[in-house]
């Protein structure tokens, strides 16, 4: 999954297609360990793919925040 892709989803997207990798991911994790993984590049893959989804959520929570911040500063002056 590319940033571009992710950059176009919504919050609520995100979080969905996080826990959706993520149960992919345990599945994949399961298969390792009984030796039948077909492809076990698919785990790096996955958990990239994890960590975008997280950064951009978290950016956004952070912009959020000093968006809230900035408009509390410009009101209380």
């Amino acid at each position: 999954m590319k940033i571009t892709e992710i950059n176009g989803l919504s919050d609520i997207e995100i979080k969905q297609k996080v826990n959706d990798l993520e149960e992919e991911l345990f599945n994949l994790r399961f298969q390792s360990r009984l030796g039948r993984l077909d492809n076990p590049i698919r785990l790096r893959l996955l958990r990239r793919d994890i960590a975008r989804l997280k950064t951009v959520r978290h950016e956004r929570a952070a912009e959020s925040k000093t968006k809230e911040n900035n408009k509390k500063t410009v009101a209380a002056k």
